[in-house]
């Protein structure tokens, strides 16, 4: 773990190459430490891992994390999603094609797995496969070889696999929808990715990191928010996860005029009372934010006032101006938090 209390927690993994591996993934609640974690003692294998996580939960952002702090940081890390791919086309993605195996195939081309030699390849959206091509998959998997679409040469590679799904593959499994075989090729580590909802407590952390990203992104000035706003935010369900943050927060950076985050810039539906969590790790995580969100609060205006000191090089009068309060108030908020000017007097 890197990074002060007042600037959002990102993960370095032990022997990571450099932080930047991580830039993306910030938390600190007890449900993402616990994938973090997990994170730092697998990178350095060659472990075939399943990312299991709803919709927007950071997927892939692991996926490239974790290649990214390996052995195999230097080769290639390649994606396919196989949710998006037409399913007639997935099978030459993955494998590649030799001229003339079928109308428009003017020339050799290789496939993903064959790109891939020597680095991670990342199937997002596994459970979305057809079981012909789960065939070839599981072959890849454990052989490590494969012949393109219309040839005959078969192809060694040695390549880490990554997959990651919504689905729940276990019950697709019973359906007869998805490979038993296959299934116990991927689940070697399984990795549960947390929905937003089960660790509240990282909101307001994102939510600083997102107004910063855009401000910079719009050339913007950064963005202040009403602790009311936040509260809504902390509270809402995310049904779409980091991903509907995210989105949300560009949107309001790009569309709003004045410095300041308020209730009413949020969509209707964040106003409503938020439904009872169901009892587990969501309910423990609630309670958890409940009693944390005034300490992130305060940590989030901490992090902006030091941020608007830094940008206006300690000037109290224009870091005022920039966070939209007197200048006397800035004062006894320096006072209350104990910023000081790093290197001199403040």
């Amino acid at each position: 773990m890197s990074g002060s209390n007042s600037t959002p927690t990102k993960v370095i993994p032990i022997g990571a190459p450099s932080a930047s591996a991580f830039r993306d993934i910030i938390g600190q609640s007890p449900p993402m430490k616990k994938v973090f974690r997990i994170v730092e003692k697998v990178a350095a294998s060659d472990t075939t891992i399943m990312l299991n996580g709803e919709t927007g939960t950071g997927k892939g952002l692991i996926a490239r994390a974790i290649h990214e702090c390996s052995p195999r940081r230097t080769k290639a890390f390649i994606q396919i999603n196989c949710g998006a791919t037409p399913e007639g086309l997935l099978e030459s993605e993955f494998f590649g094609y030799r001229r003339g195996a079928f109308t428009g195939a003017v020339a050799d081309k290789p496939g993903k797995f064959e790109m891939a030699h020597g680095g991670t390849i990342f199937l997002d959206e596994i459970g979305d496969m057809s079981a012909d091509l789960q065939v070839k998959v599981l072959r890849v998997l454990e052989e490590g070889e494969f012949e393109r679409v219309g040839g005959h040469e078969t192809i060694k590679i040695d390549a880490r696999i990554i997959a990651a799904t919504h689905r729940d593959l276990e019950e697709e499994v019973q359906k007869g929808n998805f490979r038993e075989d296959l299934f116990y090729r991927l689940y070697v580590i399984p990795i549960m990715l947390p929905a937003l909802r089960e660790r509240r407590s990282d909101v307001p952390l994102l939510v600083s990191h997102f107004l910063e990203e855009f401000a910079q992104k719009n050339r913007k000035p950064l963005m202040a928010v009403a602790p009311e706003a936040l509260e809504l935010m902390v509270n809402h369900g995310w049904p779409g996860n980091v991903r509907e943050l995210r989105n949300l927060i560009e949107r309001i950076v790009v569309l709003k005029d004045d410095d300041c985050l308020r209730p009413e810039d949020l969509p209707p539906k964040m106003g409503r009372r938020p439904e009872p969590a169901p009892p587990g790790p969501a309910a423990d995580a609630v309670g958890e934010a409940s009693v944390a969100f005034q300490t992130a609060v305060s940590e989030f205006e901490k992090d902006l006032i030091r941020r608007a000191l830094e940008q206006t090089n300690w000037v109290k009068n224009r870091a005022a101006e920039l966070l939209k309060i007197k200048r006397t108030t800035l004062v006894e908020k320096i006072k209350r938090y104990n910023l000081e000017r790093p290197g001199g007097d403040s």
